[in-house]
C-alpha cells in the first residue's frame, strides 16, 4: 500500500516542481516518499510480510523519484544535463543487462549496500539542490552540501552497477560451466571423426546366442552303460 502511494506521488512531485515551481512542497512531498519508505520495510521486517510485488515497487520508485527530480533540476537550470545523463545511462545498461540475465535463467539481482548507499544519497542532494536557488547562507550551505551528496552519490551509483556486472558475469560463467559438464553443446575434438553404424558394420548387429553354461545332454534312458567293480556307471 505504500509504496503504491510512493508511486503515486512521483507525477505530483513533479507537476509541483514544474508548473506552480512550489518547492516547499515538492519538498513535502519527497519528505514523505521517504519516510513511508522506511516505514514500509520497517513494518515488512516487523510482520514478515515482504512480498515479491513490494520488492518489485520500492526501487522502481526510487528510480522514478530519481528521475523525476533531476528533470526537474534540470529543467529550471538548477544541475547540469550532463548529471542526468550519466546517471540515467548507467540505468539504460542495466535494462540491457536485463535480458541477457533471463536467457541465462536469472531475474532481477538482489539490492546490493552499493546501491542502496546511492540511492540515499541522490535523494538527499535533491531537495539541498532545490533549497540551493535560494540566497543567503542557507542557500549557499544546501549548493555545497547539495553537490557533495550528488557527486558521492553518482560515484557509488556507477559503483553499484560495477558489482551488479560482476555479479552477473560469475553466474553466467557458472551457468555456462554447469551446461559443458552436462554434455550440452559438446561437440567432438577436431582431427577424430565420430563413427556410425555405417563405418562399422558389425554395429548394432545381434550376437549369435552363447552356449556358455549350458549343460550337454546326457545319455538317455534306453543307452545303458557297463558298471565296474565299484558300482559306478561309466560311459558306453
Amino acid at each position: 500500500m505504500l509504496s503504491m502511494l510512493r508511486l503515486v506521488g512521483v507525477p505530483v512531485f513533479l507537476w509541483l516542481v514544474l508548473v506552480p515551481q512550489a518547492d516547499w512542497w515538492a519538498l513535502g512531498v519527497l519528505a514523505f516518499a521517504g519516510i513511508s519508505d522506511w516505514l514500509d520495510g520497517k513494518i515488512a521486517r516487523i510482520w514478515n510480510q515482504a512480498s515479491r510485488l513490494g520488492a518489485l515497487l520500492d526501487p522502481l520508485a526510487d528510480r522514478l523519484y530519481i528521475f523525476a527530480a533531476l528533470l526537474g533540476l534540470v529543467v529550471r537550470d538548477i544541475v547540469p544535463w550532463w548529471l542526468m545523463a550519466v546517471l540515467v545511462l548507467r540505468d539504460v545498461l542495466m535494462a540491457l543487462a536485463l535480458p541477457v540475465m533471463r536467457y541465462y535463467g536469472y531475474g532481477t539481482l538482489p539490492v546490493n549496500f552499493a546501491g542502496k548507499a546511492a540511492t540515499l544519497c541522490l535523494l538527499y542532494s535533491f531537495p539541498l539542490l532545490f533549497v540551493a536557488g535560494y540566497a543567503g547562507i542557507v542557500g549557499d550551505v544546501a549548493r555545497v552540501m547539495g553537490w557533495a551528496f550528488a557527486i558521492w552519490g553518482t560515484a557509488l551509483y556507477w559503483w553499484a552497477g560495477l558489482l551488479y556486472a560482476v555479479q552477473g558475469l560469475r553466474l553466467i560463467t557458472q551457468t555456462r560451466r554447469t551446461d559443458h559438464r552436462s554434455g550440452r553443446g559438446e561437440t567432438p575434438p577436431p582431427g577424430v571423426a565420430a563413427t556410425s553404424d555405417r563405418d562399422n558394420p558389425g554395429a548394432g548387429e545381434a550376437a549369435p546366442p552363447s552356449t556358455a553354461g549350458r549343460r550337454r545332454p546326457g545319455p538317455g534312458p534306453s543307452q545303458s552303460g557297463t558298471t565296474n567293480r565299484k558300482g559306478a556307471t561309466s560311459p558306453p
